[in-house]
């Protein structure tokens, strides 16, 4: 009997884990009741109750027209009056877009074959030249010290370069007389641009990100194309476009700004069109811009283009030169310069040949942003944030290590070295993001879901990395100068969380909002088959997608038990991966499955109210979140071909990924509305708790070494950030010095044993006094010329690298004074 009922529980697990057909539950349950019957079991009575239990349902569930009539219909009239209600808007973003790998990670199962089949991304020889001259010689022509405080711009040099350099072309094909580079090209342009310049970095980003460019290779006409895109290539044309307005920030399907279909006079003849009314603001580029996109509702009264009232959101291109249109203010967001500010415009007409891709892409406008938007966002802020922190981790790094207090560098004490760890191993992480959201973009995804993950945990990481190198550098980062390296990132960087849907939207509406639906194989299909019109095929449709799902959801139930009984360590890993990072795959597996059990389990329980649930979903998100980070973090240790150096900070980023995947989970289960259900989850899948922790005090010290220590480790972590050379900025000293510091550490250790003896006194720290006692251990012949040359050119750069700015005590006033002189004539004039 023991036996026998082993068999059953073993098969059904078995069955639920590999989602078997009705059909094959009919077949298993009626062998396994025979075996009972033959073998003298279970009696008559018996019998007969066990097939009404266990032979009966699969048996009405493999005949179609039965289990759609009995099950299936009323399911579905019961899934329409609770199903979440949703606007055209918000389905025209949900359905926008596509999901890759995402998908994968939402599902329980992990597809590592695909995974590890994913190319690593490459640059072109062409994109490698044009990242070794025109985007260092834009980095030599720009920095942030002199577009903030001189020109409050990019300077003019530097602007009329990126314009001859098709740097505004890069996404536009070459037929156009653009670059036609890849998205990863793209990326790394702009982290390169970023680890210099922020002004320089956002100028180039925004017209190769959404705007008029994108818009119009994906939708305009062959007449706009040819017009516009040669002259965008070329830098004659400067494009933003225009979408935020005062009261729609965020929620930008619910623009007040309006276009109402009419009659008017263009050119000196009547043309159907637009009658245009807008304020709009935070548009980058606004204040120099020569062609607006704009996006508006468009409103037809009078029926002139069809029988809909509304047709709805519209996207146009106008001259900023055309008549109405208000532009040319700027907004001042933290001190970056870039231009940025607000448009207008009153009953402006414009022609209906103006939208983008003509009358045919009229109402169209939100589907058109929510496709576009999904690529710029992947590649724009992760990549300007990378490159913030790149120039953060590669100058904190060697400040740490040359700036010493009490005769030891800072970066030798634990409380720096865990402010290094966290800088260079979020860094590792963001990277790796980075790399892998530009490459689904490559691949032709248009990764609405990786984007928003990719935007905000980027951005998010930034901020601490650069708030862990302000702490590091201390006195020096909060005094504003060309030789500091941090302020401007540091006053900038809320600006990145700001943009591109704010973050708390971000992480609380779109990544688990989007994710979930999207990304799960079966919610979207039962929310189209709900919305079906035709009944027969409507319960149809609804039949696949509803025991589809339910299979699906016992499968992954089962599996999440197995992985909580044996903290997965039986579970699939990919056989080409490198062996010292399987624990991290079936850590990956196993998160999956608890994101998939989770959010099913939170739909059936919480039905339409879950987005209203905004702390529940962010959590779930930031699961989903984490498991991407520690893929990309994977992935990119074997694209780099497993450079046993790096383990350190692949290590480091998989630990923290994976200790904030656990705490996010903790976090849903302690504050899940229903406690039965968290406690069910938590006996069923987590029984002896979750063993991810943060990395240790001992990884950090490895860690914080890397970032102190020059070599391969280190350059592949900042690779793709730009180091001044000393004729371009003293900023280079800091490198500089930190490169000579294991020659001078040598010879200082050599030089100990004759302090030791007292032939030498203690090396000092100024660099009057230490010059001097170079001159003595030369005097001594303890050090050669060469040496001593060395050891004093070290003393001058280290001070350099050290040196905090200063300036007149006028300094900053005496413009401002000489334009208060200049306006108190007027003034007074007018006061009499």
């Amino acid at each position: 009997m023991a036996v026998w009922i082993l068999a059953f529980v073993v098969g059904v697990s078995t069955l639920l884990l590999y989602r078997a057909r009705a059909w094959q539950w009919l077949v298993a349950t009626v062998l396994w009741l025979g075996a009972g019957i033959a073998t003298g079991l279970i009696g008559t009575v018996a019998t007969a109750v066990l097939a009404v239990v266990f032979v009966l349902p699969p048996l009405v569930l493999s005949i179609g027209p039965l289990r759609r009539a009995w099950i299936t219909a009323p399911a579905l009239a019961r899934f329409r009056t609770i199903m979440p209600e949703m606007s055209e808007t918000e389905k025209d973003a949900i359905e926008a877009g596509t999901v890759w790998w995402d998908a994968d990670l939402f599902s329980g199962r992990p597809d590592w074959g695909k995974f590890m089949a994913l190319p690593a991304p490459r640059l072109s020889a062409e994109e490698q030249a044009f990242m070794d001259n025109e985007v260092e010689h834009l980095c030599d022509l720009s920095n942030d010290w002199e577009s903030t405080q001189v020109w409050q711009d990019l300077p003019p040099r530097a602007w009329q370069y990126a314009k001859d350099a098709g740097f505004l072309g890069m996404i536009i094909p070459k037929r156009y007389g653009g670059l036609e580079f890849s998205a990863y090209a793209h990326s790394q342009v702009v982290m390169k641009l970023a680890s210099r310049c922020s002004a320089a970095a956002v100028s180039v980003m925004v017209p190769n990100s959404l705007g008029p460019a994108e818009l119009l290779l994906h939708y305009g006409t062959e007449e706009q194309k040819n017009y516009y895109l040669p002259r965008l290539a070329r830098g004659q044309e400067i494009p933003c476009f225009a979408l935020t307005s005062p009261y729609a920030g965020s929620d930008a399907a619910a623009i007040p700004d309006v276009g109402v279909v009419c009659r008017g006079v263009h050119e000196g003849r009547e043309t159907l069109g637009f009658r245009v009314t807008w304020s709009k603001r935070y548009i980058t580029l606004g204040p120099i811009a020569t062609v607006l996109g704009l996006a508006f509702r468009a409103l037809d009264p009078d029926h002139l283009l069809g029988s809909d009232d509304e047709p709805g959101i519209t996207c146009a291109l106008i001259p900023t030169n055309h008549p109405g249109v208000v532009i040319g203010r700027r907004h001042w967001p933290l001190n970056a310069v870039f231009q940025n500010g607000p448009n207008s415009g009153k009953d402006v007409f414009i022609p209906l040949d103006w939208v983008i891709g003509g009358q045919a892409q009229v109402g169209k406008g939100w589907r058109m942003l929510m496709e576009c938007l999904a690529a710029g966002r992947a590649i724009s802020l992760p990549s300007s944030n990378v490159g913030y922190s790149k120039i953060a981790v590669r100058a904190t790094g060697a400040y740490a290590a040359v700036r010493r207090q009490f005769r030891t560098p800072i970066g030798k004490f634990e409380g720096v070295q865990e402010a290094l760890a966290r800088m260079a191993g979020n860094l590792y992480a963001m990277d790796a993001a980075r790399r892998l959201a530009a490459l689904a973009v490559d691949l032709g995804e248009k990764p609405s879901v990786i984007s928003a993950i990719a935007k905000y945990h980027v951005t998010e990481r930034a901020r601490k990395v650069v708030n862990d190198g302000m702490d590091v550098v201390a006195g020096k980062g909060i005094c504003m100068g060309p030789n500091n390296f941090l302020a401007r990132a540091y006053q900038q960087v809320p600006v990145s969380i700001t943009v591109e849907g704010a973050n708390i939207m971000t992480r609380c509406l779109m990544i688990f909002g989007q994710g979930a639906i999207r990304c799960h194989p079966y919610v979207l299909k039962e929310l189209a088959a709900a919305q079906t019109t035709d009944h027969a095929a409507a319960v149809r449709a609804f039949d696949d997608a509803l025991f589809g799902h339910l299979s699906f959801v016992t499968s992954n139930i089962v599996r999440g038990a197995l992985q909580g009984v044996t903290h997965a360590r039986f579970s699939t890993v990919p056989s080409n991966a490198a062996p010292e990072l399987h624990a991290y795959y079936r850590a990956a597996n196993r998160f999956s499955t608890l994101l998939a059990i989770a959010a099913d389990v939170s739909m059936a329980v919480l039905g339409g109210s879950l987005k209203r649930r905004e702390s529940i979903t962010g959590r779930l998100g930031d699961i989903l979140s984490q498991l991407f980070l520690l893929t990309a973090t994977l992935k990119r240790y074997e694209d780099e071909g497993r450079p046993q150096a790096d383990l350190p900070l692949v290590h480091w980023a998989a630990q923290d990924a994976l200790w904030q995947a656990r705490e996010a989970f903790e976090g849903v289960l302690a504050n899940y509305p229903s406690r039965p259900v968290a406690w069910w989850m938590r006996w069923k899948l987590a029984p002896f708790g979750l063993p991810y922790a943060k990395p240790s005090d001992a990884l950090a010290a490895r860690v914080a070494d890397l970032m102190q220590t020059p070599g391969d480790t280190r350059e592949r972590l900042i690779a793709g950030s730009y180091s001044p050379r000393p004729e371009i900025d003293e900023l280079a000293y800091g490198e500089i010095v930190f490169q000579m510091s294991p020659q001078v550490a040598a010879i200082e250790q050599r030089l100990r044993l004759a302090v030791k003896e007292g032939r030498l006194p203690t090396m000092p720290q100024s660099l009057p006094e230490f010059t001097q006692w170079v001159a003595h251990a030369a005097r001594l012949q303890l050090v050669s010329d060469d040496e001593r040359q060395v050891l004093h050119q070290y003393a001058d750069y280290a001070a350099r690298a050290v040196a905090v700015d200063d300036f007149p005590a006028d300094f900053g006033r005496l413009a401002d004074v000489q334009r208060a002189q200049r306006q108190e004539p007027a003034d007074a004039a007018l006061t009499s």
